[in-house]
């Protein structure tokens, strides 16, 4: 009989290769990760994507559904509304390297054919998950951070971040050791999830406005 770890003993550590490193080797090491229990259901690592040289790093919650089928990240609906909203604000996708604070897809799912309804990352899952996160902020070194959501700023700046206190300011904070210069914003999904037409395309504004926050740092 197999015992389990507590799980605030999960880490991804173990997984991270030591020494010099590059983003695929972290890849490659990223895929067999185990070090929490959200690889057991999830179909694959969904590691992030750009590169290594992005002057910014956009860091959202969990992959998607389709993050998850595919194995890239931001490839679905708020991925693409996401891309819309940076080429706005004047900020190239293509120049970007985005990634996740949990690199597996959580999600909870009544039968096995029914829709796979995504669930939201803990913050011991997050923790578990961050050496991965500071792996990739140690070889792109962005000039800039853009916190995708609640789920992200909790992972990198603890769990009193609040999106509406902080969104659309420059921050200065240190992560992971690093100092760093962020950004917050709304996460794309919750543009897709606004009630109507008219709280979609305020939220969406929202969004671009916190965006153009993030280009003025940059130019």
């Amino acid at each position: 009989m197999t015992t389990r770890a507590p799980e605030d003993a999960y880490t991804a550590e173990p997984f991270v290769p030591e020494g010099a490193r590059g983003l695929p080797t972290l890849r490659r090491a990223a895929a067999d990760c185990r070090g929490c229990p959200l690889h057991r259901d999830a179909t694959q690592t969904v590691f992030g994507a750009g590169t290594a040289h992005a002057r910014v790093m956009l860091v959202g919650e969990q992959p998607g559904d389709q993050e998850d089928r595919q194995g890239k990240p931001f490839v679905g609906p708020a991925g693409k509304l996401l891309d819309r909203a940076l080429a706005e604000a004047g900020i190239d996708p293509g120049e970007a390297y985005v990634t996740n604070a949990v690199k597996h897809f959580k999600f909870t799912q009544a039968e096995p054919r029914k829709r796979r309804i995504h669930k939201a990352p803990t913050l011991r899952e997050m923790t578990a998950c961050g050496p991965w996160l500071a792996a990739e902020l140690a070889v792109v070194e962005p000039e800039l951070i853009v916190i995708l959501g609640a789920t992200a700023g909790k992972a990198l700046l603890g769990s009193s971040f609040r999106v509406g206190e902080a969104r659309g300011a420059l921050l200065e904070r240190e992560v992971h050791g690093r100092p760093e210069k962020l950004v917050a914003t709304v996460h794309p999904s919750s543009v897709l999830r606004a009630r109507d037409d008219a709280d979609r395309k305020a939220a969406y504004e929202g969004l671009v406005s916190d965006l153009k926050v993030a280009a003025r740092a940059l130019s």
